[in-house]
C-alpha cells in the first residue's frame, strides 16, 4: 500500500484496521475533553463503522469497553454509550500546523509508517465535510441532508472552535456552525429534533438546523447538526461574567432571559405533546433523584455528610400533592447555553446532559429543571469571581424568575419545594461533572450541596 494514500476500506477488513489504530487511541482517547470514561482505563475497542469519506480521511464509530464498567460508570451512563465518532487522516508526513491534531504513527497492520491525526482539525477534510452536507447523499452507512431553501455557499473557511465542550465544533466562514456529536447514541439528537419542530412552529428564539447528517449503522444515530452562527453575540456567561468583573448590574439582562425561557418553553408544548399530571409522578421522579444522589455519593465521597440532609428535599418532592404536566424542556440550560444578540436572547445546544441515556433526555420533564439549571449557572458565576458576591446572584436569580413569570404566568419561587429538589438535583450532577473532569471546581456545587441540605427553603444568605 503506498505511503502517501489510504487504501480504501473494501480492501482493508476492520480488524486489520483495528490492530493500526488500536494503541494510538487507547492512548489518544483518554486525554480528550469528551471522552465521558475518565477514571476508567480502555481495556478494550471495537469497530462498529467505518467509511471512506475521501482519500486519507476515515469516519470511524468506535466502542470503547472498560473495566468494572456496569459498577464504575456512575448515574446517567451505560456501557451501551461509550460508542465514539472519529475522523481520522492519514498522512506519510504531517504539516507543522496540523502538529496539534496529531494521534501517533501507526506501528502495525496496515497504517504500518503512516501519521494519524484527528481531520476535523484539518481545513481541507473540514471543507469537504461541509461540502458533503451541501449537497445531500449516501456515503455508505453515512447519510447527509438539508433544508434545501436555505443557502450554504462554497468554500466557506472552516475552524475549530477551541472552547471546552463536550462536543466537536466547527465554525465555516462565521455564517455556519456545525456540531458534530462525538458522544454517539442510537435515536434523533434531541439538538436536531428540538430546533427544527420549533422551526415548524415559528418560534425565533432557537436557531434553525441548516444541514445534518446521521448514521444507519450499528443502529440509526445523529452524528452532527448545522446550524446559523451568530458571530457577534455573546453567551450568557461571558456578560455575567464581564458584570461581575465590573461590579455592573445583570439584572435587566436576567430579567429578559428569564422572559425567553418561558417564550421557549410554551413553543415547546406546541411543538411536542404534553403529558397530563398523572398521580405519584412527584414520587417516582424524587425516587429517581434520590437513586441518583446514592450513586453520586458512593463516586464522590465528599458527599456522604450531607446525604441525609439531601434525601430530606427529595422526600419533601415525594409528598407533594400538586401534579404538573410534564413537556419537552431544554434538559442543561445554564448561561453557556444562551445567546445575547445585542437585541434578543437566543437558546441553543438542546443536546442535553450527554451523559444521560438519550431516551431520558427525550422524555417529557418538568420546565422547572430548566429554571433551576439557570438558577445553579448564576451561582457558579458569582463564585468565579472574587470576592464572592451572594447578592449579585440573588438578585439575578429574583430577576430570571420574574422574567419568567411575566411571560408564563407561573412564578417557579411559588413551589419552593419543587424548585428544591430540582436545583439539588442539578446540583448533584455538577458534582460528579467536576469530580470527574474539573476537580478544581468542586468547590462551587459543594458549596450549594451545603446550602440545599439545610431544611426550609433553599435560597442563599
Amino acid at each position: 500500500m503506498p505511503k502517501t494514500a489510504l487504501q480504501s476500506p473494501t480492501g482493508v477488513s476492520p480488524s486489520l484496521l483495528l490492530n493500526s489504530l488500536a494503541g494510538l487511541l487507547h492512548e489518544w482517547l483518554p486525554r480528550q475533553r469528551w471522552f465521558a470514561g475518565k477514571g476508567r482505563p480502555v481495556t478494550g475497542l471495537t469497530l462498529a463503522s467505518m467509511t471512506e469519506l475521501h482519500p486519507g480521511c476515515l469516519h470511524l464509530l468506535v466502542r470503547a469497553e472498560h473495566a468494572e464498567q456496569a459498577t464504575r460508570s456512575g448515574p446517567g451512563t451505560a456501557p451501551a454509550d461509550n460508542l465514539y465518532q472519529l475522523l481520522l487522516g492519514v498522512r506519510e508526513m504531517l504539516p507543522p500546523y496540523l502538529a496539534p491534531a496529531f494521534i501517533g504513527r501507526a506501528t502495525e497492520g496496515p497504517l504500518t509508517g503512516l501519521m494519524v491525526y484527528d481531520a476535523l482539525q484539518e481545513p481541507r477534510s473540514a471543507g469537504l465535510l461541509l461540502d458533503r452536507l451541501r449537497h445531500p447523499g449516501a456515503a455508505g452507512p453515512l447519510r447527509f441532508e438539508r433544508d434545501a431553501r436555505i443557502d450554504v455557499p462554497a468554500g466557506l473557511t472552516p475552524r475549530v472552535l477551541d472552547a471546552e465542550q463536550s462536543n466537536t465544533s466547527l465554525v465555516y466562514g462565521d455564517a455556519f456552525i456545525l456540531k458534530v456529536f462525538r458522544r454517539v447514541q442510537a435515536g434523533i439528537n434531541p439538538d436536531l429534533e428540538v430546533p427544527r419542530a420549533l422551526a415548524r412552529h415559528g418560534c425565533t428564539r432557537v436557531p434553525a438546523p441548516v444541514a445534518w447528517f446521521r448514521t444507519s449503522q450499528p443502529q440509526e444515530a445523529t452524528l452532527g447538526v448545522l446550524q446559523p452562527f451568530l458571530p457577534d453575540a455573546d453567551d450568557g456567561w461571558t456578560l455575567a461574567l464581564r458584570s461581575l468583573e465590573s461590579g455592573g448590574d445583570f439584572t435587566d439582562e436576567a430579567y429578559e432571559l428569564g422572559r425567553a425561557t418561558a417564550e421557549v418553553h410554551l413553543a415547546l408544548t406546541s411543538a411536542f405533546p404534553v403529558d397530563p399530571p398523572e398521580p405519584h409522578r412527584n414520587k417516582r421522579l424524587a425516587a429517581a433523584m434520590t437513586e441518583r444522589l446514592d450513586a453520586t455519593a458512593r463516586s464522590v465521597p465528599a458527599l456522604l455528610p450531607h446525604v441525609p440532609g439531601l434525601r430530606a428535599a427529595f422526600d419533601a418532592f415525594a409528598l407533594l400533592d400538586t401534579e404538573r404536566p410534564a413537556q419537552r424542556i431544554h434538559g442543561d440550560l445554564h448561561l453557556g447555553q444562551v445567546l445575547w444578540s445585542g437585541q434578543q436572547w437566543f437558546v441553543i445546544d438542546f443536546e442535553g446532559e450527554p451523559a444521560r441515556p438519550l431516551a431520558e433526555r427525550r422524555r417529557a420533564q418538568s420546565p422547572v429543571r430548566d429554571v433551576a439549571g439557570m438558577l445553579r449557572s448564576f451561582d457558579y458565576a458569582a463564585r468565579t469571581r472574587l470576592p464572592w458576591r451572594p447578592e449579585w446572584a440573588r438578585r439575578c436569580r429574583d430577576a430570571y424568575c420574574a422574567g419568567y413569570a411575566a411571560e408564563a404566568t407561573s412564578d417557579p419561587r411559588e413551589e419552593p419545594g419543587l424548585l428544591r429538589a430540582y436545583e439539588t438535583d442539578r446540583a448533584l450532577y455538577e458534582v460528579l461533572y467536576e469530580a470527574r473532569h474539573r476537580p478544581d471546581w468542586l468547590p462551587v456545587p459543594m458549596a450549594a450541596i451545603s446550602r440545599l441540605a439545610e431544611p426550609g427553603p433553599a435560597e442563599p444568605r
